[in-house]
């Protein structure tokens, strides 16, 4: 848009409200009904799936190409208002808030997958594609995408999280799933940051700066991921365990013992209550373990009949395992769908979500310690997790209204945030730190929070890119 320039010179000279309302009237005409200003999208755009307060923009545009997003940056460099970038608006920790008001940068039109490799095993998306969408496009191909967050996340949001899911422990998280990006700069320029090739030793890894940086230092437009071969064979199943403690312990023994489970998640016996009520599940209301294996026939079921023995040793069990994938399906469902399962538990209420990460060799630790803390503070906080790579989550349910209920659900949140922190993990494994774990940034990064200061400035030194997230 050539004519958007000569508004870029002219919002140079605008400052505070009248620079706003100059880039808002601009944006209008240049993009018309695809810019909006109603209440109703303002908070929506600025809500969260959480109890974090909801700051909505000023504003809000439907880009559909990188170059309307530079468009779009570049006015917003000139007129000095935040940007804030949107996908699905499905993360948890205040990261689409607009605490400076500012322009929010929907890319949900841009949901074009622009090419697939399969003899290199790799695909080209623009950041609006979802996580299903995707699998559903990859499903004749023999090939399929396996970082699964809960939610039908937008593949932008997942890289500009670092995000993560069941299949982690097998398929790891979105940092080993990135191959290049393009991103839209704080200036407005266009950087592409790789090629296709399986490994780089030229220059920075500027792909990993931008992975997990949460739209502070630029704006994610199009992704190269890596892709998986379906596998052969499927197995999974449930195992019941007496405690949270011993499931831990089953998880810690088949990761040491290097079993190669693709998904193992611990449900406490209160998160199992919740998805019998929402999935209509039938599980015995214990702490239990969800698996799957993948790989050959012979394979699959020598794994499962390995992690029986496991389990029967420690006291848990049986593993009941199938191959049948509607049964699976109906398992994995339920856990995906584990949010709003717990939800049911006090429909009226909001949730705290939260998640930290540890070393495995803490994790029945860390877990025990938290459910100990849950009791002792009479919470309503059922506790689930991707505990083959050391990661959990609590949904602390709150009546915000109760302000001694919200004060308690916020000193869980911190106790188990440092806690993790002091036993050499992380206090978010795959939330991201937005809003909600800005806090405890220098105690987990020490001096390094000053380097990460720095990059910031150096990029974005009008601090216009998603301004409030991650460094306090």
């Amino acid at each position: 848009m050539p004519e958007l320039a000569g508004a870029a010179q002219t919002l140079e000279n605008s400052t505070g409200s009248a620079g706003v309302e100059g880039l808002v009237s601009t944006l209008k005409d240049s993009f018309g009904e695809r810019c909006g200003t109603s209440a109703a999208l303002r908070e929506q755009h600025g809500h969260t799936t959480t109890w974090i307060e909801t700051q909505p923009p000023d504003a809000v545009v439907f880009a559909q190409t990188t170059q309307e997003v530079s468009d779009i940056v570049k006015l917003c460099a000139a007129a000095k208002v935040p940007v804030i970038p949107f996908g699905t608006g499905t993360s948890l920790e205040g990261h689409v808030n607009a605490p400076h008001g500012g322009i929010s940068i929907d890319v949900s039109q841009m949901n074009r997958i622009l090419d697939v490799h399969p003899e290199d095993l790799d695909c080209v998306v623009e950041a609006g594609v979802t996580r299903k969408q995707l699998n559903s496009y990859l499903r004749d191909t023999g090939l399929f995408f396996p970082i699964d967050p809960g939610a039908d996340a937008s593949i932008g949001g997942m890289v500009a999280t670092r995000a993560s899911g069941t299949n982690a422990v097998r398929y790891g998280t979105m940092k080993d799933a990135v191959v290049a990006l393009t991103i839209v700069m704080p200036d407005g320029s266009i950087v592409h940051t790789g090629g296709r090739a399986k490994k780089s030793s030229a220059g920075y890894d500027l792909t990993r700066l931008m992975v997990g940086s949460e739209g502070t230092l630029g704006i994610i437009t199009e992704i190269t991921l890596r892709l998986h071969g379906q596998p052969e064979a499927i197995s999974g199943g449930v195992c019941p365990f007496p405690d949270v403690q011993t499931a831990c312990n089953a998880v810690i023994s088949t990761i040491q013992m290097g079993l190669p489970v693709a998904r193992i998640e611990l449900l406490d016996s209160l998160q199992v209550r919740a998805c019998n009520n929402y999935s209509k599940l039938d599980l015995a209301e214990t702490p239990t373990l969800f698996l799957e294996f993948h790989g050959s026939e012979a394979g699959v079921k020598e794994q499962s009949e390995m992690f029986s023995a496991i389990a029967e040793e420690l006291g848990g069990g049986p593993f009941k395992w199938a191959t049948a994938a509607e049964e699976r399906t109906r398992l994995w469902t339920a856990r995906h769908d584990a949010y709003w399962a717990g939800k049911s538990l006090k429909p009226d209420a909001d949730i705290m979500v939260t998640d930290v990460c540890v070393p495995i060799s803490r994790l029945a630790d860390c877990v025990q310690a938290t459910a100990d803390d849950i009791q002792a503070e009479g919470l309503l906080a059922p506790i689930v997790g991707h505990v083959g790579d050391g990661n959990f989550h609590v949904q602390v349910l709150v009546d915000m209204d109760d302000a001694d209920a919200v004060r308690r659900g916020k000193d869980f949140v911190e106790r188990l945030s440092l806690r993790a922190i002091d036993m050499g993990g992380t206090c978010s494994g795959e939330h991201g730190v937005g809003q909600g774990k800005r806090k405890y940034m220098e105690r987990e990064h020490g001096n390094a929070l000053g380097l990460m200061k720095a990059i910031k400035l150096a990029l974005d030194p009008d601090n216009i890119m998603n301004p409030g997230k991650i460094l306090p």
